[in-house]
């Protein structure tokens, strides 16, 4: 080659590099991070388990309504009834601090807590790596003697959770807060603590365990520049070890939810009401069987939901094209408390049957009848019967057909059901037999 043709080449590439954007790279910034899709294994997962579990499982108490794991932001308020609970049972001298030693976690069994999320027919795990008090359930280099390997467990927590719940084959992800209540240097000066403590603590987190989620955090105290959540981002989706797998979501930054990010997030309906606030967006509802997500043992049994309305909810959210993240809180010794696993095993029982109207499954463009809800997947239409279990007929529009058979997921016989049509509706008859306890769930063939 001559040598001006082969700089012609060399100028050729150059003004490729310039002008054409690198394949699969993505700048920090909003813009450019808005553009990553969101793998393809989390809108098909459909169903999470949340663990909130640290320090504050230990007093693990809160007023009803109240979150158990605020415990030590709540008992500021010396007018409050945390402080007031807390000075009859530990003193006003006792501070939060010495729970820490109490976190013991002397009956976690990592292989107990995955087999029990596997029977609940959840996908993936997402687990408090840090929430706002600052106590890390790992040995971090950035938190010397306030995680559980240098006080309490004694363990990495992480570490053992992670390889349970992968041989389960279920997916694992860390929650993480990105602001800490008192932590000195982040009250004093935030842009050194992101700097040279949160920053370095969730690359830390990530090289070392491999999360396939981030659910960030505790955001609100600052806009997104401030946390440099753009950066981060661009690292994690550039040239992280899970940079292909990752999903993160929308709490990076005080203007950030359901704007930019990942997945848009909502908490007990909060947050944009659980909707889809921009067309074909993914999004996930977090919430606890109570009005905690730490444990609290000042809940009764009525404060928790039952397996119907838990059931209930998950076919509503995957309806309408979302995620549901349900929390357990664990107690301090590391157990999940009896009701929290029954009301898992109920929803695995539902889903063993049912499972394939929710997984992979996609919203339907359509109003569903009254007191149902419509997925789809394939060929197949479900509808799912929220309302009175003794309902005699469901009627769809004729835009929803046609419709070749249909019947109860229910029914290992797949026993056709009567189907007619009447002015623009098609008619499908239940059989007077006995119905899902749960949820009720009809597959039809288009």
């Amino acid at each position: 080659m001559s040598v001006p043709i082969l700089l012609l080449a060399i100028m050729s590439l150059v003004l490729i590099a310039v002008v054409s954007p690198v394949f699969g790279q993505y700048e920090a910034k909003w813009e450019s991070l808005d553009r990553r899709p969101i793998p393809n294994w989390f809108d098909e997962a459909k169903f999470g388990i949340f663990i909130h579990w640290g320090v504050y499982s230990v007093p693990s108490w809160a007023p009803k309504g109240r979150y158990a794991e605020w415990y030590w932001h709540d008992m500021q308020d010396k007018n409050s009834p945390t402080w007031q609970f807390h000075v009859t049972n530990y003193g006003a001298n006792f501070p939060y601090q010495e729970f820490a030693p109490m976190f013991r976690a002397e009956l976690f069994d990592p292989n107990r807590w995955a087999d029990l999320f596997q029977k609940s027919g959840a996908r993936y795990v997402v687990l408090t790596s840090k929430h706002h008090d600052g106590f890390c359930l790992w040995g971090s280099k950035e938190s010397w003697n306030w995680n559980s390997v240098d006080v309490g467990p004694r363990r990495d927590l992480i570490a053992e959770l992670a390889q349970a719940v992968r041989a389960k084959g279920l997916r694992f992800g860390l929650y993480y807060s990105l602001y800490e209540w008192f932590n000195p240097l982040y009250r004093t000066d935030v842009k050194r603590y992101v700097q040279e403590h949160m920053l370095p603590q969730l690359k830390e987190l990530v090289e070392r365990y491999r999360p396939s989620l981030i659910f960030a955090d505790g955001e609100w105290d600052h806009p997104s520049d401030v946390w440099r959540s753009e950066e981060f981002l661009s690292w994690l989706f550039n040239e992280s070890p899970v940079k292909d797998e990752v999903v993160v979501n929308d709490r990076w930054g005080k203007e950030t939810r359901s704007v930019h990010g990942g997945y848009f997030t909502s908490e007990y309906g909060h947050v944009g009401g659980g909707k889809v606030l921009a067309p074909g967006r993914k999004w996930e509802e977090n919430r606890g069987m109570g009005s905690s997500f730490g444990y609290n043992r000042n809940e009764d049994i009525e404060d928790y939901a039952t397996a119907k309305d838990l059931i209930a909810l998950l076919v509503d959210v995957v309806s309408r094209g979302g995620n549901l993240l349900l929390n357990v809180g664990p107690t301090a010794d590391g157990r999940i408390p009896v009701i929290m696993q029954e009301r898992l095993l109920q929803i695995g029982e539902w889903l063993r049957i049912n499972g394939d109207s929710i997984y992979g499954s996609q919203p339907v463009d359509a109003a569903p009848p009254e007191g149902c809800r419509l997925t789809q997947k394939g060929n197949l239409l479900f509808v799912h019967i929220l309302d009175s279990p003794d309902r005699k007929f469901v009627e769809l529009p004729l835009s929803l057909g046609p419709v070749s058979r249909a019947y109860l997921m229910m029914d290992p016989a797949k026993t056709p059901l009567a189907i007619s049509q009447e002015q623009q509706k098609i008619i499908i008859s239940l059989p007077p037999v006995p119905r899902d306890p749960y949820v009720t769930v009809i597959a039809i063939e288009r």
